[in-house]
């Protein structure tokens, strides 16, 4: 193993054996992935097909996101061009890296992002798979919201898995950062799934819980009648209280 590799492999497989654990139901079978930066150019990230709630040491590949950075900003597609990116880019495992490591890397690239952890929430995928997926990034519900997911999440929509989706959500969270001043903790996905972008592996799964309970939430004012958001004068308050600073760093630890 790689001494990059070596220095967080505990702390990615803990990480995804609890993002997957199937209490959560936040993935099941092959389902999710989960990333760590091991230096400034390499990450650790799921290999495809195995299973997060199983992740043992040899779930993982290293790769060299720098390559990965290329690749992106390329005009080189299709499934050849990606077999061939993971062949060049590996640095240590014996898998081979999901397809969604590409868009792992896209996160990974962005500042203040150490931990990606990619599931398919129940709750959260019934939102995605509808006409009111929309209603996810239409405002904030409710306090701990915004302290854990901040007040500006993305939805993009459905987009083949590989160079197609990363270069379509590495546009989107350009436009979204300068439109917002600051990147999304949450990127949805339409009809598949959920990126936690954090700065530590448990804010990452943090981050993952309060997007699960927000689906719940949305879903179940939904079927009462027509949901609710905070004012945008009450939702920067709190984004920006001494005391909810206090508690969003409190998560990151």
């Amino acid at each position: 193993m790689s001494d990059t590799a070596l220095s967080r492999i505990d702390e990615i497989v803990e990480l995804t054996r609890r993002a997957g654990d199937p209490a959560r139901s936040y993935a099941i079978l092959g389902e999710g992935n989960t990333s760590l930066r091991t230096d400034e150019h390499r990450m650790l990230v799921k290999a495809t097909g195995s299973s997060m709630s199983a992740a043992t040491t040899g779930t993982f590949v290293e790769v060299d996101l720098p390559m990965y950075w290329d690749a992106i900003d390329g005009e080189a597609d299709g499934d050849d061009a990606v077999r061939e990116l993971f062949d060049r880019a590996k640095t240590w495992g014996e898998g081979r890296p999901s397809v969604e490591s590409v868009l792992h890397a896209v996160c990974q690239r962005l500042d203040g992002v150490d931990a990606v952890v990619h599931t398919h929430p129940i709750p959260l995928l019934a939102l995605l798979c509808s006409d009111r997926a929309e209603m996810l990034v239409e405002g904030s519900l409710f306090p701990d919201q915004i302290v854990v997911m901040g007040r500006h999440p993305l939805l993009v929509p459905y987009i083949d898995p590989g160079l197609p989706l990363a270069r379509a959500v590495s546009s989107a969270l350009e436009e979204h950062i300068g439109l917002h001043g600051e990147r999304p903790r949450v990127i949805y996905l339409r009809n598949h799934g959920l990126f936690a972008l954090a700065g530590s592996a448990e804010e990452a799964l943090a981050i993952t819980d309060m997007a699960v309970k927000c689906a719940e939430v949305l879903a179940g004012a939904l079927a009462i009648g027509a949901p609710t958001t905070l004012s945008e004068e009450h939702a920067a308050r709190i984004d920006t209280r001494p005391d909810e600073i206090l508690r969003r760093s409190m998560l990151s630890r």
